[in-house]
Order: structure tokens, then sequence, then C-alpha cells
């Protein structure tokens, strides 16, 4: 501590600066709008158990649409919308104002009876299905699949398992090679009793993940973030910025217990997908037999799915026809920050249609 200095002046500036923050973020409270997200019209074409599908139509005229429409498959953890947080950043509807129609698979929110589904519950069983329905709907025999992250590891292996369903494959911070030297989620997994929190849970809470995420990053996550939080609340914009994402944030749905504990051990703990071995519903799943043109979207400062992770695709997907694109941005920079919201959206596009 004696060589911590302490400019006396700076610190009654900042001390200052904190102060009338603070009484402009309680005034920007006071007169916020509810917090709106997921704000683009939909249509829902079908239900099962927990889950819906959702129809967003192009907002261009029929002829000028993409031949075949695009469904993303998210992530089981989080909610889908962070690709709808904010309608001025909003790359469903950047991709519906290009031409395309969108379905969007909804995992909605896990709960006891889920606690035995499986990956092939997921995978094999609502995937499938719900593919196959947006295939109804849309009159097409094909489509084009977009995963986003754990989705991204999820369209992967349907693509291996059903190719003859879909024409062009999209990954955006999808891992692949789950032990790389930087990936702190893999090694928080190897020192994780993943059966005991199962047997003690049942389904994993969202909540306990939450956690989890914020304590790979605990200084920025937790005490600069909360130092920095009257800053972004001085103005209308920039406190229903902050809020939109801290709702995303922590809207985590529980994690069905048997998915949860296959994915840790076949893909964190055994790395299938580099390694071999992978099966699912008793069926082998073979990268290296995906012949499918695959864009691969990653960011270059991404602590949750390093770049590394993302990269390891060109690999183990040899006969593929592989295309890649770097967003400088992190996880959820990719889809929301400023520089990915023309780059992104106008290379799905562009890529779709050669």
């Amino acid at each position: 501590m004696k060589n911590l200095k302490l400019d006396a002046q700076q610190v009654q500036d900042e001390l200052t600066e904190l102060t009338q923050n603070l009484r402009k973020s309680q005034l920007t409270l006071n007169s916020l709008p509810d917090i709106d997200v997921a704000s683009t019209p939909s249509h829902c074409i079908y239900k099962r158990d927990k889950l819906s599908l959702l129809y967003f139509e192009s907002t261009q005229p029929k002829e000028d649409r993409a031949s075949h429409p695009i469904f993303i498959c998210y992530a089981l953890v989080n909610r889908w919308y962070m690709i709808d947080l904010d309608p001025e950043r909003s790359l469903l509807r950047s991709l519906l104002a290009r031409g395309l129609d969108v379905y969007v698979l909804d995992w909605g929110y896990p709960d006891k009876a889920d606690r035995f589904l499986d990956l092939d519950d997921y995978i094999n069983d609502y995937l499938d299905d719900c593919i196959d329905q947006a295939l109804a709907h849309s009159g097409s025999t094909e489509l084009d699949l977009m995963g986003i992250c754990q989705g991204g590891t999820f369209s992967l292996c349907y693509t291996a398992l059903h190719p003859q369903k879909v024409r062009k494959l999209i990954t955006a911070v999808t891992p692949v090679n789950f032990q790389t030297p930087d990936n702190m989620l893999q090694k928080l997994s190897q020192h994780t009793d993943i059966d005991l929190a199962v047997k003690t849970y049942g389904n994993i809470p969202g909540s306990f993940l939450n956690h989890v995420y914020s304590s790979l990053m605990p200084m920025r996550l937790g005490i600069q973030k909360n130092l920095n939080l009257p800053k972004h609340l001085t103005t209308t914009e920039s406190a229903l910025n902050y809020l939109r994402m801290e709702k995303w944030l922590y809207d985590c749905p529980d994690q069905a217990g048997e998915a949860f504990k296959e994915f840790i051990t076949l893909f964190f703990r055994e790395n299938r997908f580099v390694n071999g071995g992978l099966t699912i519903g008793g069926t082998d799943v073979n990268l290296s037999e995906i012949r499918h043109p695959i864009l691969n979207i990653y960011g270059q400062h991404d602590h949750l799915v390093p770049a590394d992770s993302s990269l390891a695709l060109k690999a183990v997907c040899p006969h593929s026809q592989y295309s890649e694109l770097l967003v400088k941005a992190g996880h959820i920079g990719v889809f929301v920050s400023r520089k990915a919201h023309k780059l992104v959206p106008d290379t799905i596009v562009k890529w779709l249609a050669e």
C-alpha cells in the first residue's frame, strides 16, 4: 500500500462526477418506459411442450426475397432475443429488411418434467421437428440453418445427422474445440462435479449459470460494472441500452439436467468434435462428412467462446466449402455492437445468395 499515490484533486473531481451522475440516473430511471425487447412482429406457427417456433416475415416484396428461409437455432442458455434486443441494432430486423424470411426456435423454460431430456431429444426430436414445421410452412425442401453459440454446436450435429434438410450452414460464436488454452469454461468444467450438481438440483438453475459467467471476469463484470452503473443511466438512450442487456443477461432458463450433464461431458471434458467418437441418439456424428457450405462467424474478443475454439471448425469440416467472418467484438458484441450492425447481416445475405 505504501506505493499507492492519490491525487486529492482527482479524487474530489471523481466523487463530484459520481454524485452528479447518481442524481441524473435517478431522474432518468423515474422517467423511463417499460424495457421493451423482442419487439419485431412475429407469428407463432408451432408449439410443443415448452418450445415455440416463431416466424418473422421479410419486409421486402415477395419477388425480392431470398429463395430459401433461414432457421435460427439459439442456445439453451439465455434467450433468443439477443438478436432482437434493440430495434435500432437488431440482427433479426436487418435480415428481414434484406429479404430473408426467418424462423426462430424459442426453447422456452424447462421445468422439473424436463429433467431427463437429453441431447438426442433436443437435436433429433425437437430441432428436427421444428425444421420440418418450417419446411412445411415455407414450402421449401431445404433451408439455411444458423446456429448461435451452443445452438451452433447443435446445428453442426444436426447437419451431420440430417444433411438433406440443410442447404447452407452458418455458425456464430460457436465452440468447436472446447479445450483451447484460453477456454475458461472448460477449466471450470474440469473441476465441477456435474453428477452431484444434477443429482442435487435436478435441473441446473439459470441463476447458478449467471454466477459462473460473471466469475470469468470478476472485476469487469463485478466491481467495475457496478462503479460504472451511474454513467450508463444518465440519459434515456444509454439507460435503455443498458437495461435491455441486463434484462437479457438475467433471463436465463434452467437447464434440463440430463442434457446439461451430457453436453459438459461430451464437449467440454471429452472434446468429441475434435477427438472423435461423438454419438447422438446412438448415431455417429462425424463433422468431416459435412459437405455443405459453411460460414463461420466469430468474435475477436470473445471471452466465452475464444476465437481459436471457433476457428477449429475449418479443420474438422475439411470437405465443406468453408468461409469465415471475423468481427472485432466480444461474444455479445457480434450481434449488438455498432461495428457488427451492418457487417454481419450484409455478409450473411451476400453469402447465402452466392
